[in-house]
């Protein structure tokens, strides 16, 4: 009797995979559950996540630096309402010493596989250093902005001069001078373009599709007010309240009625119109699709960055790179002395390059052949004991995704609280209820903006939205507050059954 009960209160062994903002919260989390046999494997030297890798000149959240950032860990000290990628990069760090984090760590540790090993249920997990790690549950927290896309087009080895893509920036070429080439004008381009653009003796930015592109609603906080923050508790909670109701109200636009979104498309075309004289130029900067079927962005000096005399923007396809530059479909030549990639991310290759294998030899790869998915985001049947943030078909256009983290973060405790009434067992979701799911959300995506028909990194190469939440983030939260044990079935090992 007392070993089974010693068994049954035995925390689990975790392994946690990245140090991002999924990471990091759901350690610290966990910590505060009071279970201790905590591991975090990152691939890099440093903590952060994208805000670590993503070093280029003018790096910003287009989420409100209140709203982006842990309701239990609130910063009182902003300096500015969208915060800049150092200052939430600090963020970060500050979080891992105040919960000394650090020593949980295990840093230069890219993992390659993770298999589920059903003679003891635990999961295997080997890195590129040579490493092996063994635990009883494994939470990815990969993020989906974490995987460079390179452009399809030849010759860029061919290339003599320098080149590296956005969210990988070298810091040692000086552009002073330069002609530079920019690849892609996304989220990652309006924001470093203008940084660079008075650098450069000339810039060629090379569009394939134009964004919509809204005001940026920043501004620096006073003193005063970031005194009134720390001061003042209710008013923090209350400021950060009214940020969260003011966008959780755009889902509507977005899932249902987005007619609405005609009104900030109509503020984009101004504020084009405002900035780009050049007419040739505000042609092309004006999208044909309609707005929100891509990302909006929002930038205060895109327009007036592009619109400065060296700046030509090239709209028709790229054919090849060559040594001197870059070759247009139409056959023109254009020398660079650097090329930038700002051609986004992977962001539908959820935990690649990562091989995982789960019951009975499955790849999570098999798993996924026709599409991504994952019950309530988090959970995929046959691989018991993962747990995923950040995971399919959790991602937002409208509000913050460390809310939807969070809203995780609670639904793993619950399940290790269900785990803990099973000792040596795993969960594993059951098919039908994941696709059940799956079905719903699919259902909930039909008649949103993101189905108008253009091509965005929301689509995968079936044409499936695998990547953002078709509602409120609170019916997610609803959704994930605890975990319903009929959703999964609960297995012993098989070492137990021989």
């Amino acid at each position: 009797m007392t070993r089974r009960r010693k068994q049954q209160h035995k925390s689990p062994s975790v392994i946690i995979i990245g140090t991002g903002f999924g990471g990091i919260g759901m350690a610290i989390q966990l910590q505060k559950a009071g279970i201790r046999d905590i591991t975090l494997l990152e691939k890099a030297g440093a903590v952060g996540g994208t805000w670590r890798d993503n070093t280029y000149p003018g790096a910003a959240c287009d989420v409100q630096s209140h709203l982006y950032s842990y309701s239990f860990e609130p910063k009182h000290d902003w300096t500015r309402k969208f915060g800049t990628q150092p200052e939430i990069l600090d963020y970060i760090e500050s979080c891992v010493r105040k919960h000394n984090l650090e020593p949980l760590i295990r840093f230069n540790q890219a993992v390659e596989s993770a298999e589920f090993d059903e003679q003891t249920n635990q999961w295997q997990i080997t890195t590129g250093a040579g490493d092996t790690f063994r635990a009883d549950v494994l939470i990815t927290a990969t993020g989906q902005l974490n995987r460079p896309a390179m452009p399809d087009i030849p010759g860029l080895e061919d290339f003599g001069g320098e080149s590296f893509h956005s969210a990988r920036w070298n810091h040692d070429i000086n552009l002073e001078g330069k002609r530079v080439a920019v690849i892609g004008t996304g989220a990652s381009a309006i924001q470093f373009v203008p940084e660079i653009t008075a650098k450069a003796a000339h810039l060629d930015l090379y569009q394939r599709s134009a964004a919509w592109v809204l005001p940026k609603p920043d501004k620096t906080f006073t003193p005063l007010e970031q005194t009134l923050f720390a001061k003042l508790p209710l008013w923090d909670r209350l400021y950060r309240g009214m940020i969260y109701l003011k966008n959780e109200v755009r889902a509507l636009a977005f899932t249902r009625f987005s007619g609405l979104l005609e009104f900030f498309a109509n503020r984009a075309r101004n504020e084009a119109r405002r900035w780009v004289t050049d007419p040739d130029k505000l042609a092309e900067l004006i999208p044909e699709y309609r707005i929100g079927c891509k990302r909006i962005l929002i930038s205060n000096d895109w327009y007036r960055a592009v619109n400065e005399p060296h700046v030509n923007l090239t709209t028709g396809g790229i054919t090849r790179f060559d040594e001197t530059g870059v070759v247009s479909e139409t056959g023109e030549h254009r020398p660079a002395d650097v090329i930038i990639l700002g051609t986004g991310f992977r962001a539908t290759e959820f935990l690649s390059p990562i091989h995982i294998t789960g019951r009975n030899g499955v790849s999570l790869n098999e798993a996924w052949a026709n599409g991504s998915k994952a019950f309530k985001g988090i959970t995929v049947s046959g691989f018991p004991n993962l747990f995923m943030l950040y995971g399919p078909n959790t991602n937002l256009a409208h509000n913050s995704i460390l809310y939807m983290l969070e809203s995780q973060f609670r639904y793993v405790l619950s399940a290790l609280r269900a785990l803990s009434r099973y000792p040596g067992q795993v969960m594993d979701v059951r098919e039908d209820r994941q696709s059940r799911y799956s079905q719903v959300v699919q259902r909930g995506l039909d008649g949103s903006v993101w189905e108008a028909g253009c091509t965005s990194w929301y689509l995968d190469e079936h044409g499936r939205n695998t990547v953002n939440w078709p509602g409120f983030t609170f019916s997610y939260r609803f959704a994930t507050r605890f975990v319903d044990t009929a959703d999964y079935q609960f297995l012993k090992p098989h070492s137990e059954n021989a």
